[in-house]
């Protein structure tokens, strides 16, 4: 790398319910160095300290950092995070984490800032009115309106997750009921698995868990329960589909758009497949979609929110 590329690298985080993913980014979108730590439970202190070790170690000095995280944020704030641990408050997350890294600071929402990423240089290159479905812990969402990222009035713009697919119905992170995360995300399906084994059903969820050496059911956890057709893992996959159907289908009659972005632990593992199931299941629930609407997979899978979020921190450093 030369000294001129160093000058113009800035930092992309990408904090989501499992792991917090840190790169070095350049003007062209390529990441040139990365670290990754599991995303801590203690709350917002624990979480920037932790970025700021990732972003010490890596190979150079950013002139700028860009965070994604799984909430809704405004003006530098975190007003809440559903699926992190301890955060229960507004958080000034740009002015604390300064007090760490002496360096231009931006902050977006992780779903958003991953498909503005995918936006940049993956999936949804070229096109003007976007959906950004991040499936993970929870269920993200980012959209790219009339060829500009669309963040709403607050910040919270794209919040497919916690769209009500059902009036009532299964109690979701944020504390309704009905929203399409409490069926679909990775932390609610976990809950229900573990619910009805306890009702009597079984499943190999939890033995591939620590075959796999892993602490929770993970995108991989579930990928391979799939792949072995365990009866619980198919029947809880496939009611996420179907109630993310009903979510995005009702998106595409709202919005009119042209891409649908599946993003997120689950597109990584699962792939296109993954995008034409979510498709089938929202075919029905469309009025009148655009004939060119197309279904597609991320292409930069974990990069997509560092690239996301380090365009961000150049965008800030441009307007000062």
């Amino acid at each position: 790398m030369t000294a001129s590329e160093r000058d113009l690298l800035v930092a992309g985080v990408d904090v989501g319910g499992t792991n917090i993913e840190v790169g070095l980014v350049d003007d062209r979108h390529e990441v040139h160095g990365r670290a990754k730590a599991p995303t801590p439970t203690g709350g917002p202190d624990e979480v920037l300290d932790t970025i700021s070790r990732l972003i010490a170690s890596l190979d150079a000095d950013p002139v700028a950092v860009g965070v994604g995280i799984p909430g809704v944020v405004h003006e530098g704030a975190v007003l809440t995070v559903p699926n992190l641990a301890g955060w229960h408050e507004r958080f000034d997350l740009v002015a604390s984490l300064q007090e760490r890294i002496d360096l231009p600071i931006a902050l977006g929402n992780d779903a958003n800032v991953g498909l503005l990423g995918e936006w940049l240089a993956g999936a949804a290159r070229g096109a003007r009115n976007v959906l950004g479905l991040w499936m993970g812990t929870g269920v993200g969402g980012g959209l790219i309106l009339d060829g500009r990222p669309f963040n709403g009035a607050r910040g919270a713009a794209g919040e497919i997750g916690h769209v009500v697919v059902l009036a009532g119905g299964a109690l979701c992170t944020c504390g309704r009921r009905g929203c399409a995360e409490a069926y679909a995300g990775r932390r609610s399906m976990r809950g229900v698995a573990s619910a009805m084994v306890d009702a009597g059903w079984t499943t190999s969820l939890f033995d591939i868990r620590d075959d796999e050496d892993k602490s929770s059911l993970t995108s991989k956890v579930w990928a391979r329960a799939l792949d072995e057709d365990d009866a619980l893992a198919t029947k809880l996959f496939d009611t996420a589909v179907e109630t993310l159907g009903v979510a995005v289908g009702s998106a595409i009659n709202l919005l009119d758009l042209e891409v649908v972005v599946v993003g997120g632990g689950l597109a990584e593992k699962l792939g296109s497949d993954l995008a034409d199931r979510i498709a089938a299941a929202a075919e029905p629930w469309m009025l009148r979609p655009s004939p060119d609407l197309r279904f597609v997979v991320s292409e930069l899978e974990d990069d997509a929110g560092v690239v996301g979020a380090a365009s961000l921190a150049r965008a800030a450093i441009v307007t000062g």
